[in-house]
């Protein structure tokens, strides 16, 4: 168990491994049912469920799972491929907003996620 203190503890400390899974499970069970985004992303969420939780893992100052398995994430180059505008980048924030409400009861903790990855999902923004 990490004893450090609270303004020492990193988001996935806060979050916890269980936390985490629990996020990405809700998020992708929205993202799945969202009309802009379904058509995105595969009909079986599964592989895309367990790389967003090693690649969080590591961004959130865990475990640097998606590193050890795949490599540098290189999240630019991965996502090229898909077309990704402001309204998708919108739209996966709004799915991500929605699953932290669902599952982070902590207010703070929610809101230094979602800022984490608003930054990051602009940076994905190819079109």
């Amino acid at each position: 168990m990490d004893l450090r203190p609270m303004e020492e503890a990193t988001l996935y400390d806060r979050l916890t491994e269980a936390g985490l899974w629990t996020l990405i499970h809700r998020f992708y069970d929205l993202v799945h049912q969202h009309p802009r985004l379904s058509e995105i992303f595969p009909e079986d969420l599964t592989e895309t469920r367990e790389k967003q939780f090693a690649f969080m893992s590591g961004f959130f100052g865990g475990p640097s799972l998606y590193l050890q398995k795949y490599g540098h994430p290189r999240l630019r180059m991965r996502h090229l491929p898909f077309p990704i505008g402001e309204t998708e980048a919108r739209a996966w924030l709004s799915c991500m907003q929605q699953a932290l409400q669902d599952t982070v009861p902590d207010q703070k903790l929610r809101e230094d996620i979602f800022a984490a990855l608003a930054r990051t999902a602009v940076h994905m923004i190819n079109q």
